[in-house]
């Protein structure tokens, strides 16, 4: 199956990225737009893997310290569109360990460097005229970690999460 590790937006920063996508929408840019059920900062891209349970218990082993993240602009890589995520130093610390622990515990993960991010829009149709996209200062604390399962759908993806860690439920090593 295949895995990912990922912080899901509250409904306030939720509704922040709606509102970005509207203003995309109104320049008449078409595309793949993520659903809201959809929006989320990947933290660590695992793939394809069968054993979720011991991604888990990987996951409840690295202390988790609620850290802030917020909106801050919009960019892209090539026709994928993103709103950008100031990233603090907590998440950036608990990436790297939890990505430590994958290494130790032998479970593959994509190693490209972190860049925190939400995909607002995949297959732009035309560019996105960034200087009149409003984006609304944004601030959330993410409280927990996901894994989440990703399959293929009818109408796109589905993401399912298949268990979570938070503060009270790591312990130290």
């Amino acid at each position: 199956m295949r895995l990912f590790v990922a912080v899901k937006p509250d409904n306030k920063t939720l509704y922040a990225l709606s509102l970005i996508q509207e203003q995309m929408k109104r320049q008449g840019v078409r595309g793949n737009y993520s659903p809201c059920s959809n929006l989320h900062i990947t933290l660590a891209f695992i793939g394809e893997y069968g054993d979720p349970a011991k991604v888990l218990d990987v996951m409840k082993t690295v202390r988790f310290s609620p850290f802030e993240l917020s909106l801050h602009g919009t960019g892209n890589f090539n026709d994928l569109y993103f709103a950008d995520i100031e990233i603090s130093e907590n998440m950036k610390a608990y990436v790297s360990a939890l990505r430590a622990a994958f290494d130790k515990a032998g479970i593959p993960y994509d190693k490209k460097k972190f860049t925190p991010h939400i995909t607002l829009l995949r297959r732009a149709g035309k560019p996105v005229t960034r200087d009149i996209i409003t984006v609304k200062n944004t601030r959330m604390t993410a409280d927990r970690v996901y894994l989440m399962r990703s399959d293929r759908g009818e109408n796109g993806m589905i993401y399912t999460p298949l268990g979570f860690a938070a503060k009270d439920e790591t312990q130290t090593k």
